[in-house]
C-alpha cells in the first residue's frame, strides 16, 4: 500500500465517520463494510433486508452488531424521511404519494439519511447507473454554497518524478462533466480545491490546461481556459494558479522556466483543471495504465454533504479507499 492510501485510512479512522452504503444486496459492498468495520475506519450504514445482512457481516468476520442495518421499507423514520423528500422536490412536481414511494428507493433513503446529518456521507454505484447516483443526491442534499454544478475528480497516486516522494494529483473533472464552459470549470477548480485541502492535506497549486502556453496558440478551447483562470482568480485570489498551461509547464519546473518564466507555479502544479472530459478521462486512464498510477475516484466534489459515486467495476478495496475518502470529505 503505498504512504498515502495509509495516511488516508489512518485519517480517515481518527474521523471515525457515519458513511451510509445504500447497496447492501452486493457482495463487493458487503466484503468493504465488513473490513471497514473491522479497522474501524467508518461507523458503516447498510440499506437492505437486515437479517440477510446481517448474516452476511458475520460470515465475513464482521462484528454485525457493530453495524447499522436499516430497510427503507420499514423503517421507523421512513414517513418522516417521505415528508422531507416532498418538501424538497413538490417544486419539480412530485406529490407526496410519489414521495412516499420513491424513499424506499436506498439511494434516495440514503441521500435523504445524509441530508438529514443521520449519516455524515454515502457511497453507492457499485450496483446503480452514475446518473441514477447523482439525481439522488442532487435532489436530496443539493449543491454546496457558491457551486452551481456538481463534478469529478481522480486523485492519481503516482511516482516520484519531481522530488523523492510519490505524489498525488488531482485530475479535474475527469467523470461528469462533458463539455463545460469557463464560469462551470472555475467552479470544478474551486470545489476540486476545497475537496484536495480534506483529503489530501495540503495547498492546493492549480493548472489550467490547454494545448496552448501563455498565447503559444489560440482557438475556442484555449479563450475558455483563459477566461476560466481569470474567473478562478477573481474568486480564489489566494490560491497558487496560473493558466492557460500545457501539461509540461505546469508540472515540470524546467520547462516551466521556458515556457512561463513569471508562473507563480513553477512546474509545481497538484491540481490539473482539464478543458473537457474527454481531455480528462482520456488522462487519468493514460496515466493509470502507462505510468501505473493508482486512480482514486472518480470523487465527486460539489455536494453540500459528500455522496460518492463508484464505478460498476469496483472492487471492494476500491470500495473501502472511496468509504475513507468520503469520510474526510465530510
Amino acid at each position: 500500500m503505498s504512504a498515502f492510501l495509509e495516511t488516508l485510512c489512518a485519517r480517515a479512522a481518527a474521523a471515525r465517520k457515519r458513511i451510509v452504503f445504500p447497496e447492501g444486496s452486493d457482495e463487493r459492498t458487503l466484503e468493504a463494510v465488513a473490513r471497514l468495520q473491522r479497522e474501524e475506519l467508518v461507523f458503516p450504514i447498510v440499506l437492505g433486508p437486515p437479517d440477510k445482512i446481517r448474516m452476511a457481516l458475520a460470515d465475513l468476520g464482521a462484528d454485525a452488531d457493530a453495524v447499522e442495518v436499516a430497510d427503507p421499507f420499514r423503517d421507523p423514520r421512513r414517513d418522516e424521511l417521505a415528508g422531507l423528500l416532498h418538501q424538497l422536490c413538490a417544486e419539480r412536481g412530485m406529490t407526496r404519494a410519489e414521495a412516499d414511494e420513491r424513499v424506499t428507493d436506498p439511494l434516495y433513503f440514503g441521500a435523504l439519511l445524509v441530508r438529514r446529518g443521520d449519516a455524515d456521507g454515502g457511497v453507492a454505484g457499485a450496483v446503480h447507473a452514475t446518473a441514477d447516483v447523482l439525481r439522488a443526491a442532487l435532489r436530496c442534499i443539493g449543491t454546496a454554497p457558491g457551486i452551481r454544478r456538481v463534478s469529478s475528480s481522480f486523485y492519481m497516486v503516482v511516482r516520484p518524478f519531481r522530488g523523492p516522494e510519490e505524489e498525488v494529483l488531482t485530475f479535474t473533472d475527469a467523470g461528469v462533466n462533458p463539455d463545460p464552459d469557463a464560469p462551470t470549470l472555475a467552479d470544478i477548480a474551486r470545489a476540486a480545491i476545497a475537496d484536495r485541502r480534506r483529503i489530501v492535506g495540503d495547498e492546493p497549486r492549480v493548472a489550467f490546461l490547454s494545448y496552448s502556453t501563455r498565447g503559444s496558440a489560440e482557438g475556442p478551447s484555449v479563450t475558455k481556459m483563459r477566461e476560466a483562470f481569470k474567473r478562478f482568480r477573481e474568486l480564489e485570489p489566494d490560491v497558487v494558479a496560473d493558466g492557460e498551461l500545457q501539461a509540461d509547464a505546469a508540472l515540470i519546473s524546467e520547462v516551466a522556466r521556458r515556457k512561463a518564466p513569471d508562473s507563480p507555479l513553477d512546474g509545481r502544479a497538484n491540481v490539473l483543471v482539464f478543458p473537457d472530459l474527454d481531455a480528462g478521462n482520456i488522462a487519468y486512464k493514460l496515466v493509470q495504465r502507462l505510468a501505473g498510477a493508482t486512480a482514486l475516484g472518480p470523487i465527486v466534489q460539489g455536494f453540500a454533504r459528500p455522496f460518492n459515486d463508484l464505478s460498476r467495476g469496483a472492487s471492494a478495496e476500491d470500495i473501502i479507499n472511496v468509504a475513507c475518502i468520503t469520510a474526510l470529505q465530510a
